[in-house]
C-alpha cells in the first residue's frame, strides 16, 4: 500500500479511515503525519497496525496503536499509545509532544519484533514494550496486522477526560498524511510465523 498524499477529514456528520492491503507479520511501518490545527479537542486522529475484527461477539483481535488526541487552542496534543493482544489492552501510555505536531509533518514510526515494540519519532524512541511473556504478560506475535489511519470524535473521554466537547464551528477538522513507508514480513499463514521470527526487517 502507498500512500501519496491523504486528508482525513471530520466533520459532526461523518469520520473518515483508511485501510492497507498488506498483510505482515513483525517490521516496521512509518508515515509523515501533519495534526488537524487550532481548536482540535475531542478529534482523535490516528495511525495504527491492526489484525481483522472478527466481531463484537467474537473479537481477539491485536493491536498497536499511535492515537493523538486534540486539544484546545493552545493547549498541547496527547500522544497516546496503547498495545492489544486478545483484544486486551490495559497498556496504555501518553505523551506530550516536544514539537508543534500541526505546524509540519513529522515521521511517526512503530517497530514491531518477536522481542520488542518501539515508537519514535522523527528517529527519537519515547516508549518501548518489551516482549516479556516468560512473566505472564501477552505480546501480540501470532496473527497477521494490517496498517489503518483514521479520524474521528470521541469527545467522552479523549480532551481532559472528557470535560471539554468538540466544538463544530470549526469543521471540517482535517490531518494530512505522507509518504507512508514499510519494511515487513509478509503474511502468508500460520506457517510463515517462524520464518517471520528470524526474517531480517532491515533488508
Amino acid at each position: 500500500m502507498t500512500y501519496a498524499n491523504i486528508r482525513h477529514s471530520l466533520s459532526e456528520w461523518s469520520g473518515a479511515s483508511v485501510k492497507g492491503t498488506k498483510e505482515f507479520l513483525f517490521g516496521y511501518v512509518q508515515m509523515r503525519i501533519k495534526l488537524v490545527p487550532d481548536d482540535s479537542a475531542a478529534v482523535v486522529t490516528t495511525y495504527y497496525i491492526s489484525s481483522p475484527w472478527e466481531s463484537k461477539e467474537n473479537d481477539w483481535h491485536d493491536e498497536i496503536d499511535f492515537e493523538f488526541l486534540g486539544n484546545v487552542t493552545g493547549k498541547p496534543y496527547t500522544i497516546h499509545t496503547n498495545i492489544f493482544v486478545n483484544v486486551i489492552g490495559n497498556r496504555e501510555e501518553q505523551f506530550r509532544p516536544w514539537f508543534d505536531p500541526t505546524s509540519d509533518y513529522h515521521n511517526y514510526t512503530i517497530f514491531w519484533s518477536p522481542y520488542m515494540v518501539m515508537w519514535s519519532i522523527d528517529g527519537v524512541v519515547f516508549r518501548v514494550f518489551k516482549n516479556i511473556e516468560d512473566q505472564g504478560v501477552p505480546f501480540p506475535k501470532t496473527r497477521a496486522i494490517t496498517v489503518y489511519s483514521s479520524i474521528w470524535n470521541a469527545d467522552d473521554w479523549a480532551c481532559q477526560g472528557g470535560q471539554v466537547k468538540t466544538n463544530w464551528t470549526h469543521q471540517p477538522f482535517i490531518a494530512n498524511y505522507l509518504n507512508y513507508e514499510d519494511s515487513v514480513c509478509p503474511w502468508t499463514g500460520t506457517n510463515c510465523i517462524q520464518d517471520c521470527h528470524v526474517w531480517n526487517i532491515w533488508n
